[in-house]
C-alpha cells in the first residue's frame, strides 16, 4: 500500500506526485527514486526505452523494504513534452539517436529540472536519500538542492533489442552509469 501526495510546481503548474511507502520522515535515508514521466513506456510498454521496467523495479523494490518514495515528475521526453517525443521518435526512425532528435527539434538534449524535488523532499521530511538511479546528474541535481544521497544504486532493467541504441546513448551522450 502507497501513499500518493500531490504538488503543483507554482512556476509552471505542472502537477507532480510523490508514491510513499513508510515512515519516511525518521531521520534515516530513506529509499528513493525520482522518476520522469513517459507515457509511452510508463503506460503504453514502449519497447524503445526501459522507464516503465525502471518504475516498476523501483516500487517492487520499495515494496520488498516496505519503506521508500517514488516522486513522479510531469516532464515527459527529458522536458521537451510528449508531441515533440513523438516528433523525435520520427527522426529517430530516420536515423537519428535521442539526443541528436532532440536537438534537431531545437531542444537541449535533457531538459528537466528537478527543483521540484526539494519540496517534496522538504514536505515529507526528507534530509537523505538512497537513490535508485543511474544517472550522475540526478545525483549531483539532489546533492545541489540540498538532499544528501548517501548512496546510488544501480537500475538495471528493461534492456531489449528495441533500445539498445537509446540505452548507448545515454550511456555515451548523457553519462548514465551502466555497461552495455
Amino acid at each position: 500500500m502507497f501513499d500518493i501526495h500531490g504538488f503543483e510546481e507554482a512556476d509552471t503548474g505542472k502537477e507532480h506526485v510523490v508514491l510513499s511507502m513508510g515512515k519516511v520522515n525518521d531521520g534515516e535515508p530513506v529509499l528513493a527514486r525520482v522518476h520522469s514521466e513517459c507515457l509511452t513506456g510508463d503506460a503504453l510498454f514502449s519497447m524503445r526505452c526501459d522507464c516503465g521496467p525502471q518504475l516498476e523495479t523501483a516500487l517492487r523494490r520499495i515494496a520488498r523494504e516496505r519503506r521508500g518514495m517514488v516522486l513522479y515528475l510531469r516532464q515527459e521526453g527529458r522536458g521537451i513534452g510528449l508531441l515533440n517525443k513523438l516528433k523525435a521518435y520520427n527522426l529517430q526512425d530516420q536515423g537519428a539517436d535521442t539526443v541528436e532528435a532532440n536537438e534537431q527539434l531545437g531542444f537541449e538534449a535533457d531538459q528537466r529540472s528537478y527543483s521540484i524535488c526539494k519540496a517534496m523532499f522538504s514536505h515529507l521530511g526528507v534530509k537523505s536519500v538512497r537513490l535508485m538511479t543511474n544517472n550522475p546528474r540526478k545525483v549531483q541535481a539532489l546533492e545541489d538542492l540540498g538532499v544528501s544521497v548517501v548512496e546510488r544504486l544501480e537500475l538495471h532493467t528493461g534492456h531489449n533489442p528495441h533500445n539498445s541504441r537509446y540505452l548507448s546513448t545515454k550511456a555515451g551522450k548523457l553519462g548514465h552509469l551502466f555497461d552495455m
